[in-house]
């Protein structure tokens, strides 16, 4: 009989584990109990794709850390990964499902990095089998999801980091605190943008397959289990209402978050509304590919701007009006801060440069993490629960406007926020920018949203609109993948 060779004996060993429990980790210390300064903290990764492939990465170069368990509900990825993790799979489990990483009492903490919809769910899961964890953004997929992540970290003392790594950058960390302590003076106005180009997903005629190496159950996890109706099962879950947020909540987090951070705003706006499509484009995405939102944050309000297609006038490099792919440009008194991940730049009235504040791009976000977890103090925290959620909320707000909203003609768009000028100038900037791009607006209008009001403290939409508004605050789980309603 002849041998089998290096991959066909990992190849089998990893169907072995992947269908097992995780009870074949390393021995160590009990998930949920301190940590010494010179303990291993055994880590899980949930996502193994492009993101986890990034925080694999990040969590291997902090000292102490030890990832010794791998999660994806598609086998295909579990190989390179076990590979570059030392070419040992009987000492890193590998499993498709989450729940198996929950039953091991030696994991200290997870790692999710899955598709939007299951970020809360698992992070509520392991916080209950006392493991800590480090959820990426949007770390929930609707706003009643991220409230209960915050309270189930509060209810079992765990620790839980956004990954809205920008919190961490030096750079950011400076002019957030120059900004905030009246360095420009009083702030009036936050712009953001998020100008990632992008191209159609492509359109299908019928149900797709799902990768042979794929649990297609468990990817969809809460969502319903319909058939698959887009050319690719992964990335591309981003732009399907059922499992992602659009851009909006991919990469208008860091954006919005972003603009929170400088302008000191903790809580959620009391207004807010949205103008915005999916034009120019014949696919199989739902999520709007062009977005303006209002957010009525008193007293300063804040203005996300967003589009995927190809801008109709060259960037402005140094000015941050508009340039990104994700940046920002706070208005003050006496002059503005533009910059985004990587740093900021703060300018006189008169557009001379008064300081620069270089960043890191939050390297040691996770660091950070493991930092908190060992101190067990949440204060430790760049960007813990609550932060994250509210930046993720901001995300929801906007879809939301978009989602109770209408399609109209240009000139009803413009009658209707009259009142509000520089909301008028990003609609004319973004129907510039659609026109450049082929799109008639007459033919193929945006969507009005309606100036939904909000009450921050009970995270609800009040008044007009309001009911059907707040049917999108939450969603209909498919048991048993339900977030609980009480943690």
């Amino acid at each position: 009989m002849a041998l089998m060779t290096r991959r066909e004996c990992l190849r089998k060993s990893l169907l072995a584990v992947a269908g097992t429990g995780a009870a074949a980790l390393l021995p160590g210390t009990a998930g949920g109990q301190a940590v010494g300064a010179n303990d291993v903290i055994r880590v899980g990764m949930a996502g193994l794709r492009l993101r986890g492939t990034d925080l694999i990465g990040w969590f291997r170069k902090v000292p102490g850390v030890r990832i010794v368990a791998l999660c994806d509900c598609d086998t295909q990825f579990f190989e390179r990964h076990l590979k570059a993790l030392g070419d040992q799979p009987e000492k890193v489990a590998a499993v498709q499902d989450f729940r198996r990483l929950l039953d091991d009492k030696n994991l200290d903490a997870v790692v999710v990095a899955t598709p939007n919809h299951w970020h809360s769910l698992m992070t509520v899961w392991a916080c209950q089998a006392g493991k800590d964890v480090y959820v990426e953004k949007p770390i929930s997929h609707n706003i009643r999801e991220g409230r209960q992540m915050v309270a189930a970290a509060s209810k079992y003392n765990r620790i839980v980091q956004s990954g809205t790594q920008n919190r961490s950058d030096v750079g950011l960390k400076a002019a957030a605190q120059f900004l905030r302590g009246g360095g420009l003076g009083a702030i009036r106005l936050a712009r953001v943008f998020d100008l990632a180009q992008r191209q159609p997903i492509g359109k299908t005629e019928g149900p797709q397959p799902v990768p042979p190496t794929a649990n297609y159950d468990l990817f969809q996890g809460p969502a319903p289990l319909v058939p698959l109706r887009r050319k690719n099962l992964h990335y591309d879950w981003h732009f399907v209402w059922a499992t992602g947020s659009g851009d909006c909540g991919n990469r208008g987090v860091h954006c919005l978050d972003h603009a929170r951070w400088m302008t000191g705003r903790e809580t959620l706006p009391e207004r807010v509304l949205t103008i915005a499509g999916r034009l120019g484009w014949d696919d199989d995405g739902e999520t709007p590919n062009a977005h303006v939102t209002f957010f009525d944050c008193q007293p300063v309000p804040i203005l996300y701007e967003l589009t995927n297609l190809v801008p109709d006038k060259p960037a402005k490099p140094g000015t941050g009006f508009p340039c990104g792919p994700t940046s920002m440009k706070i208005e003050c008194q006496g002059g503005t801060l533009t910059g985004g991940r990587g740093g900021a730049t703060a300018f006189d009235t008169k557009g001379k440069i008064i300081q620069h504040f270089k960043g890191d791009s939050g390297v040691t976000h996770a660091a950070n993490f493991i930092a908190a977890v060992r101190a067990r103090k949440p204060e430790v925290l760049e960007a813990d629960v609550h932060k994250g959620h509210i930046s993720s909320a901001l995300c929801h707000l906007a879809n939301v406007s978009y989602l109770v909203g209408q399609r109209q003609p240009p000139q009803k768009i413009r009658d209707a926020i009259r009142g509000n000028a520089v909301l008028g100038e990003s609609f004319e900037r973004l129907a510039s920018l659609l026109q450049a791009n082929q799109v008639d607006l007459d033919k193929t209008p945006l969507t009005l949203g309606p100036l939904l009001a909000f009450d921050p403290q009970k995270e609800q939409f009040t008044g007009e609109g309001a009911e059907q508004a707040n049917a999108y605050l939450s969603r209909a789980y498919r048991p048993p993948f339900v977030v609980p309603g009480n943690v």
